[in-house]
């Protein structure tokens, strides 16, 4: 394991994100196809889906480029779905850093597309 890749002397691994959340104390921050500064959550709700009653997704806030606030956001599909809440934020939990960098470009590129239709 490379040094980077762990909080220093914990031993934790931060290449996904919820050993990035639990090294660092904070959301990882990306750089999205866009250009644009962008942090990322995890969220649930309720499906009414006996057999998965809670589904989960990411959000990703963008940043105003001088970091002083939120300036909008795009959000994942539903991604992950479970008998729990724990068990969502878990599996959501375990996505590899490189996984969740792709799911911010593909939900920057699907908001343009959809704003080019609608425009």
């Amino acid at each position: 394991m490379t040094e980077s890749a762990t909080g220093p002397g914990t031993g934790e691994d931060d290449r996904t994100l919820g050993g990035y959340f639990d090294v660092h104390s904070r959301p990882p921050a990306f750089e999205a196809v866009d250009g644009q500064p962008y942090t990322v959550s995890i969220e649930t709700e309720r499906t009414g889906d006996l057999k998965a009653p809670v589904a989960g997704y990411l959000v990703f806030p963008r940043w105003a480029e001088t970091g002083l606030g939120i300036v909008g956001h795009v959000e994942s599909p539903l991604l992950w779905w479970g008998s729990t809440r724990g068990a969502v934020v878990d599996a959501a939990r375990a996505a590899t850093l490189n996984e969740v960098q792709r799911m911010l470009n593909e939900a920057v590129v699907a908001r343009a597309e959809s704003d080019g239709r609608q425009g």
